[in-house]
């Protein structure tokens, strides 16, 4: 009964996980969290070195995650004004679907940019710096969730064709 428990955790957590790759959820801490109660169970074991490999990546996701917007900001010549505005944005988008998420970080970057006194032109060049910062660490949160669930499966399966 604990095992199958644990499956059932371990699926929700994966697929949370995944739709929180993109949703304002922390999607890679869940999915490593559904790969742990997997390892719990009779249906998985995974190796040591397995699991600190995504506790590694998951660690340096959720921080690249919160940088990416700022950096896409600098990368695209926006100002620490653009910096704040996109973090701001991106923390009041996330009351909002998950649109607000992106317009919040890219109208945020422009709008701390022009309160900055940057030229518009630029400050949308950072905006739109933001934006694929912002695209990154989803796509990033996406590959790595993904990655937990495709080993998830192949155990799960492994599992169950050797019972058959």
């Amino acid at each position: 009964m604990t095992d199958i428990l644990l499956l059932i955790g371990s699926i929700v957590c994966l697929l949370v996980g995944l739709a929180g790759a993109v949703l304002p959820l922390p999607g890679p801490p869940l999915s490593l969290i559904g790969l742990f109660l997997l390892h719990y169970s009779k249906y998985a074991q995974f190796d040591r070195s397995t699991l600190t490999f995504f506790v590694i990546l998951t660690v340096a996701m959720s921080i690249f995650d919160y940088y990416a917007p700022i950096w896409g900001t600098k990368k695209f010549g926006g100002t620490k004004y653009g910096s704040w505005g996109s973090t701001i944005g991106l923390l009041v988008g996330l009351f909002f679907t998950p649109i607000g998420m992106f317009l919040g970080a890219f109208l945020g970057a422009f709008l701390g940019e022009i309160l900055g006194k940057t030229e518009p032109k630029i400050a949308l060049k950072a905006a739109v710096g933001s934006f694929i910062g912002l695209i990154t660490g989803i796509v990033g949160k996406v590959i790595l969730c993904l990655a937990m669930m495709v080993l998830a499966g192949m155990a799960i399966g492994e599992y169950f064709m050797m019972m058959s």
